[in-house]
């Protein structure tokens, strides 16, 4: 025998050898049965279309986990953790797989002369486990010393229950189960290279280990030293070992284990467009009822979804609805999903959570929305998706979220000020409860005639919407487009009593047949007007014309209007004559442009073109923190929450030094930092304005 090797069951009995596949045979088993479970709980939910570009999304999501891209995100040193336990677990995995082919099929059917592990592949191999092995551990004591740290992400106290409501400590257990397991069967298999080495090199000639097992030889030094050596010995940490490896093997359909294998599944099914724009209701569904009302009204994405949460809390810290006070954390809305979920699909964790008697109730009866997730819950949301783009999963919390709002709709359980709201969207089109005729009143301050799209043809159509038309604070800012468009010689116009909301927050909130009632009136009106491409100046309306309103026929190029005044810079169509260098100032990246649509580079673009100081808050682009505004949340009531996004979101912007301008594009951010600045106290160190003053200023 080439002596550079080594034996896979080194002075195992025949019985010895049995009894392990016996045993690990039942475990892969019992870990198959767990699985099937979850499959068949997955096939359960509906279908939604995800197998479209199979090969496109499978080598996407390859990229994604190889590079662990989404684990690095703003967040360096758990991505860095990660990347050496998943490479680690990975390289591992795989050296496991070779042994085992080449003990169990190559050598039985082609001869112990014809095995891989042997001479210079056996050293080559060797090298690459060890190596393998210590970043594997590594990577693991970086994520215990991390956690050790109690970073908030990981606290998993409720914001929608009294402790004594729930117990969480099952998943606190699972959390040191899973990472201790790893690290377990990582020092184990160390500790039986090592006695292995130890006993060996008193035998024969195995000085080639020193080269291909450097941690097994170090292992056995010290091994050595502490007198724990000899057949005995690696036997006993051969089987110890062994059954922790089948423990977590055992383990993984019934944990937080299994992330491992959905994860990858849910990135490559993950929709990017996820949010940006939310499925439609099917005909039969708007007859049924519009919302989730059982386990089989869920996707299979979205079953898929809660399983596929580790709990890593990033969702939980970039919610401004759970940084408010108000009750919901989108972590805790997955996993409380995920409870019943398993109620109903007939599979569960072996670390749950549970809680007091009567304050959840049984998975499989008690109502979904309203009941497994609290009204208030669902409706503290703003709908700015920090928890889609955040999640390193490819969880999509929103799309749950509005399908279980659109139960709450249904049934009219809301606040009378959004349902009166929406009353005046759907009887004047907009949610002020003014005339369609009042609409274009703002332009009576104009020293020109805007023109009608309906009537005259124009290049550029211009979508005000709702708080540009009828906001009495947002009316100035308006006319300081108009003027500056007419200054310029821009050809544009505007649809006057013929626009109606876009409902970008109508379908948010859930009501999904107004929605597409005012979709639809829109494209009528879109389609008898005379334009080339649409400009607006409301994120909310960009996004759902852009992204939604395609499903529905319209199909149109839309600009933002920071990103139109950077073309027409471009085109030599407009000149900034002025620097502004003595404004230091801050801007803040509405949800629905820079979040949902990644248009951020334009804005700043602008900013720097017109000589201002300007520093990035902490949270910004697609980090951004939202206002509060969005998903219906302007209508509603938020005197109770513990203090607004807006107002963090000014004091975010106050810690910064020197800074005395904070610049918005977005109507309903103008309205809604220009209170929280009232309201904070902050007048006299901060203003608001729209970056259309900038311009304005500067030409």
């Amino acid at each position: 025998m080439d002596p550079v090797t080594r034996e896979i069951f080194r002075n195992f009995p025949t019985w010895m050898q049995i009894v392990f596949y016996v045993v690990g045979l039942a475990t892969v088993g019992f870990f198959i049965f767990g699985f099937w479970k979850k499959y068949k709980k997955y096939s359960r939910g509906s279908d939604n279309g995800r197998f479209n570009n199979f090969a496109g999304r499978f080598f996407k999501a390859l990229a994604l986990m190889a590079t662990n891209k989404t684990v690095y995100k703003r967040d360096t040193y758990a991505g860095t953790a990660h990347w050496l336990i998943f490479w680690g677990f990975v390289v591992l995995f795989i050296g496991t797989v070779i042994v085992a082919l080449d003990h169990d099929f190559i050598e039985l059917v082609f001869g112990r002369e014809n095995r891989l592990l042997d001479g210079t592949f056996y050293v080559v191999f060797s090298i690459f486990m060890d190596v393998s092995g210590v970043l594997f551990i590594i990577g693991l004591l970086m994520m215990m010393f991390r956690r050790a740290k109690k970073p908030p992400q990981l606290d998993y106290s409720r914001p929608d229950l009294k402790p004594e409501e729930y117990d969480r400590s099952g998943y606190k257990k699972d959390d040191k189960a899973f990472v201790w397991l790893l690290l377990i069967i990582a020092i184990t298999g160390f500790m039986i290279e090592g006695l292995r080495i130890s006993t060996d090199r008193a035998l024969m000639d195995i000085a080639f280990e020193q080269t291909a097992s450097p941690v097994g030889w170090l292992f056995a030094n010290m091994l050595d030293g502490i007198g724990l050596v000899g057949d005995t010995a690696h036997q006993f940490t051969w089987w110890f070992h062994g059954i922790i490896v089948l423990i977590f093997i055992a383990y993984i359909p019934y944990s937080k284990a299994m992330h491992i294998l959905v994860d990858y599944a849910n990135l490559m099914f993950k929709d990017d467009m996820a949010a940006k724009r939310l499925p439609r209701v099917t005909e039969e569904k708007m007859t049924e009822g519009m919302g989730y009302l059982k386990l089989e009204d869920f996707t299979w994405k979205e079953l898929m979804d809660f399983d596929s949460c580790t709990k890593c809390g990033r969702c939980h810290v970039a919610c401004p609805a759970n940084a408010s006070g108000a009750p919901l954390s989108p972590r805790d809305l997955i996993l409380d999903m995920r409870t019943y979920a398993d109620a109903g699909g007939s599979t569960s964790e072996w670390f749950q959570q549970s809680y007091a008697e009567g304050v959840k109730g049984n998975g499989k009866k008690t109502m979904v929305a309203g009941g497994i997730i609290k009204k208030k819950t669902l409706w503290s949301c703003t709908t700015c998706m920090a928890c889609v783009e955040a999640c390193p999963v490819g969880i999509e919390h929103l799309t749950t979220i509005v399908q279980l709002r659109r139960t709450l709709v249904e049934e009219g359980d809301m606040e009378d000020s959004l349902q009166d709201a929406l009353a005046n969207i759907g009887d004047y089109g907009n949610s002020f409860g003014q005339s369609e005729r009042m609409r274009a009143k703002w332009t009576k301050g104009l020293d020109f005639k805007l023109k009608d799209a309906r009537k005259e043809e124009v290049e550029y159509l211009w979508f005000v919407g709702d708080f540009g038309s009828y906001d009495a604070g947002v009316q100035n800012m308006t006319r300081k487009v108009a003027n500056l468009f007419n200054k310029i010689g821009l050809d544009f116009g505007i649809l006057y009593e013929g626009e109606k909301n876009s409902g970008n927050d109508v379908r948010r909130i859930g009501e999904e047949g107004l929605f597409e009632m005012l979709a639809e009136d829109n494209i009528a009106t879109f389609e008898d007007a005379q334009f080339k491409e649409i400009v607006t100046t409301d994120p909310h309306s960009f996004n759902t014309i852009k992204n939604e309103y395609p499903d529905f026929g319209g199909n149109y190029t839309i600009h933002h209007y920071t990103g139109l005044l950077c073309k027409l810079i471009d085109e030599g169509e407009l000149k900034l004559n002025k620097k502004l260098s003595h404004y230091k100032v801050t801007y803040h990246d509405p949800c629905y442009l820079g979040r949902y649509n990644d248009e951020t580079a334009a804005p700043r673009k602008l900013l720097e073109l017109l000589g201002v100081q300007f520093t990035e808050m902490r949270r910004n682009k697609g980090n951004s923190f939202c206002c509060g505004a969005g998903g219906g949340r302007i209508w509603m009531d938020d005197s109770k929450l513990e203090k607004r996004p807006s107002e963090m979101r000014i004091e975010e912007a106050l810690e910064i030094d020197g800074v005395n301008l904070f610049i918005v594009a977005c109507p309903k951010d103008y309205t809604m930092y220009s209170d929280a600045v009232k309201i904070s106290g902050n007048e006299d160190k901060i203003a608001v304005k729209d970056i259309i003053e900038l311009v304005e200023e500067a030409i």
